[in-house]
């Protein structure tokens, strides 16, 4: 494992190439300071500096190009200034890779209690202890400045689904405020890359909107935030759709929280170059398994005397090890390695699959894929994906 340590290996900013289009869909090569990337990619969710239960070894061996970790969490506990202190999050957490961070936005709205929002920013009680915290566009960058991260965003207002016209609309247009404040804190003098957020809701006016004011900043990366939040699969795929289209052929394109293998299939082929979620080791700690044969639940009696492995077509260590009757026993005795190793083979069956989306793309067989993931793992949806994996 290695770090960049010449100054003559930092970048100035993140360079972005597309390699190959077939129709909307593409595929492309996202480069920082810490390695290459190819996309269309999905990075695994790392909150609190870890991708709970596995080892950065592990992730490599898997094919693993680029994570996801939490401003909100990392600057709760241990704090922004203790990971700066151990040499940036690339070295405390022993990833040498790419790292995108998020602005801890969506955590203030869905985790913190008693917040207070307004054109400022946002006060809010930790959900960990109840101290008081402020944060502002300005503070969120400096955080994530102070982290290391490789991509950056900046602190935005996502509305709930469902939401009213009026409150989409305002929480869009602070946004847009707040962006304008981040770029400026951000500067763009350094090789961390701030990507602009798309708001919007589920309103196709002002998806459109939001995209004409997000990318009139010019930024290296765009993204699409305020989806995956309970509304049925085909209204996210509708304003996918809508808003990847007003983006800039140029840049790369990542659609926040998204999602199972058919939303991320069905999005690829929107054009959509960049995705993270925590269904993969969630749903790998709750006991399912995503499969060449759709998915299983490895708790159910059927398995109990199955020698097969999870996926009979997969290499990855847990099935080249184990069989599906050993993992029920771990799950049924709480035995941490079954919900490690269902946790790997979950993240193998993603990575896997984006090297297969862009193999299709190069090769024009997009559809079969995309068609072959909606039959294997229908989308999730609503209160769905809380009944199979609920929030620990």
């Amino acid at each position: 494992m290695s770090f960049p340590r010449a100054a003559a290996t930092i970048l100035r900013v993140i360079r972005f190439e597309v390699l190959h289009q077939s129709g909307r869909a593409r595929t492309g090569r996202l480069e920082t300071t810490h390695g290459a990337v190819e996309t269309p990619v999905f990075m695994p969710v790392g909150t609190k500096a870890a991708v709970k239960s596995l080892l950065p070894s592990q992730l490599e061996v898997a094919g693993v190009e680029m994570i996801l970790s939490n401003t909100y969490h990392l600057a709760l506990r241990p704090g922004e200034e203790l990971v700066a202190k151990m040499g940036g999050l690339h070295r405390f957490m022993a990833w040498p890779r790419p790292i995108l961070t998020d602005s801890g936005g969506y955590q203030v709205f869905s985790l913190a209690r008693l917040r207070k929002v307004n054109d400022e920013g946002v006060e809010f009680q930790s959900h960990l202890d109840g101290s008081l915290v402020s944060l502002t566009p300005e503070r969120a960058v400096e955080i994530q400045r102070r982290l290391g991260a490789d991509v950056i965003m900046p602190l935005d207002e996502p509305a709930p689904w469902p939401c009213d016209g009026a409150r989409v609309e305002k929480a869009m247009q602070r946004t847009h405020a707040w962006l304008t404040r981040c770029k400026r804190a951000w500067a763009g003098d350094g090789p961390q890359a701030l990507f602009g957020i798309v708001q919007g809701g589920m309103d196709a006016r002002l998806r459109r909107a939001s995209a004409e004011a997000v990318c009139a900043h010019d930024l290296p990366g765009y993204a699409i935030g305020g989806l995956s939040l309970g509304e049925p699969a085909e209204l996210l795929y509708e304003i996918t759709d809508v808003t990847a289209a007003l983006l800039p052929v140029n840049k790369p394109r990542y659609l926040m929280g998204v999602g199972t293998p058919a939303d991320i299939a069905r999005s690829v082929a929107l054009g959509i170059d960049m995705f993270d979620c925590v269904l993969p080791t969630r749903l790998g700690r709750n006991g399912w398994a995503f499969t060449s044969e759709g998915m299983i639940k490895i708790r159910n009696a059927e398995w109990k005397e199955d020698a097969r492995p999870v996926d009979p077509n997969c290499s990855c260590p847990c099935c080249a090890a184990f069989s599906r009757a050993y993992l029920r026993h771990c799950f049924n005795v709480d035995e941490i390695v079954g919900l490690a190793m269902l946790s790997l083979h979950n993240i193998h069956y993603y990575v896997g699959l984006m090297r297969r989306l862009r193999a299709a793309i190069r090769e024009g067989t997009l559809e079969d894929v995309v068609r072959q993931e909606s039959q294997r793992c229908p989308p999730l949806t609503g209160r769905r994906e809380e009944e199979l994996a609920p929030r620990e």
